[in-house]
């Protein structure tokens, strides 16, 4: 019965299916310094990166989110013709987070260095003056350097063909 008891607490706390599903094999990454901010580690997706000769696709979803919901079942329904694409070349990283983390409260680590999520995007050469949205993807090198610039929000990769040609760094 307790066995019971937690398993249905767990799945109040933590939305069923949040996430990306597990036939990606996501580097799931929490949070840290919550409930201030909101600091994602990308270090050691980097130096698996670099280690396996591929590439970074970071997805930031809220656990709250119907639309990640949505993107992340679309991935659940095309697992077996998409995983495959993902894992020739990426390193799939999952940031964990929610609606309630905005911009201000949501920092990228890496190489020791912490920056912010406006500055973040900057680095990455992204000027567009849009504010953060759930959810996000960036394709990035072992290096941390954008290889294309990626659409976000609702109504990004809703095929397959589309979400391949994302993969394929096709624009």
């Amino acid at each position: 019965m307790r066995t019971f008891v937690f398993a249905a607490l767990l799945a109040v706390a933590v939305p069923a299916g949040a996430g990306l599903p597990a036939a990606y094999a996501p580097m799931v990454v929490e949070a840290r310094g919550l409930p201030e901010r909101a600091e994602f580690d990308l270090g050691p997706a980097l130096q698996r990166a670099r280690r396996e000769h591929k590439s970074l696709y970071v997805y930031l979803g809220a656990r709250d989110c119907p639309f990640c919901r949505r993107y992340e079942a679309f991935l659940a329904a095309n697992a077996s013709q998409l995983a495959p694409q993902f894992a020739a070349r990426y390193i799939v990283v999952d940031l964990r987070s929610a609606l309630a983390i905005q911009a201000p409260r949501l920092f990228f680590r890496s190489g020791g260095r912490s920056r912010g999520y406006a500055d973040f995007m900057r680095e990455l050469g992204d000027e567009r003056a849009r504010q953060l949205v759930y959810p996000s993807v960036w394709l990035l090198d072992a290096l941390l350097r954008p290889l294309m610039q990626m659409p976000a929000g609702t109504g990004t990769f809703e095929t397959v063909e589309e979400q391949l040609e994302i993969l394929r760094l096709q624009q």
